[in-house]
């Protein structure tokens, strides 16, 4: 992947002057639940934005969501631009990837996105037009999934109609069914997002028998001299074994399908989970960074009041004599 620079601030972050557009890398990504989005303007509204939005072609490539809370709470938020000479696509995927608690459906399609994304041209290039593709082996390696989760990702992006794309990119609807809903007439996609993927028909053909068609054996007598039972196809006992089995197999199918959407969900809760002790962890060791801070200053200021002190009483002295 790529190396990425942090966006790189000169002076004073500026206030927004004007209203800015969402940068379609940043809208790659799924958008907070209504929850999350309160929790996020109630911490602007206590503590302020604590980290600058940041722009590209004058559109918000990074921090969509807090700009959106500071416009929502009348506040000015600080902008910085993206750093030249940086991937966008790796700046989005290194800000996003981490932070943001989605499913491996929706990394993988934000993945598949970002990096099918082309800059526009512009005379004074602040990026390489022609950014260097990727393979879907580089794909799911960067969205840490399967390659064919990313296959799966590229034919529901491709085929799907908008309605199943956006499901799919919510965290509501998983690959595998996206997928077989993607066959479908679009005109039938939509209603088939609430609905139980439907069983496959198999169609069997009629058995194959060497008896002419006007031939019927007379009752109570065997098959004519020189040929047997098994020369009339196969008798109704294996028809109805047969078609057990292919029953089983359907069903079979079936739940594999709905497993791999409940093990794709307990991946995602594992991984959010994972981030969120991470984010603890920075968390504590800043806190001890900060008291370590504070301790190395409070034996200073106490260094410099003792001097003060001495200053102090050797000025009392002088006067007094």
């Amino acid at each position: 992947m790529t190396s990425f620079q942090k966006p790189e601030q000169s002076g004073q972050a500026a206030a927004l002057p004007k209203t800015y557009a969402q940068h379609p890398l940043s809208a790659a990504f799924p958008a907070m639940t209504t929850e999350e989005f309160q929790e996020l303007k109630d911490s602007i509204e206590n503590i302020g934005v604590q980290n600058p939005i940041t722009l590209l072609d004058g559109m918000v490539i990074d921090g969509w969501h807090r700009y959106s809370a500071c416009i929502a709470l009348g506040m000015d938020c600080p902008v910085v631009e993206l750093a030249q000479g940086t991937d966008p696509r790796d700046f989005v995927m290194a800000q996003n990837q981490a932070r943001r608690h989605v499913t491996k459906a929706q990394l993988a399609m934000a993945t598949t996105a970002v990096y099918a994304w082309k800059p526009p041209h512009r005379e004074k290039a602040h990026i390489e037009c022609d950014l260097p593709a990727k393979t879907n082996a580089e794909l799911a390696s960067i969205a840490g999934v399967h390659a064919n989760t990313i296959t799966q990702a590229k034919t529901v992006t491709a085929q799907a109609a908008p309605v199943v794309v956006d499901a799919v990119k919510r965290g509501e609807l998983g690959l595998p069914k996206a997928v077989a809903i993607a066959k479908l007439p679009p005109e039938q996609q939509a209603q088939a997002i609430s609905k139980p993927l439907p069983r496959p028909v198999v169609v069997v053909p009629p058995p194959k028998t060497s008896q002419p068609e006007d031939f019927s054996v007379p009752h109570g007598e065997g098959p004519p001299e020189g040929m047997n039972e098994d020369d009339f196809g196969p008798s109704p006992e294996e028809i109805a074994a047969a078609e057990a089995a292919d029953r089983a197999e359907r069903e079979l199918v079936a739940k594999i399908i709905a497993a791999d959407d409940v093990v794709a969900e307990l991946a995602a809760e594992v991984k959010r989970l994972l981030a969120l002790n991470e984010a603890l962890n920075r968390r504590i060791d800043s806190l001890l960074n900060e008291k370590a801070d504070a301790i190395q200053w409070m034996k200073k200021f106490e260094a410099q009041n003792r001097r003060l002190l001495k200053e102090v009483e050797s000025l009392k002295k002088g006067g007094a004599q």
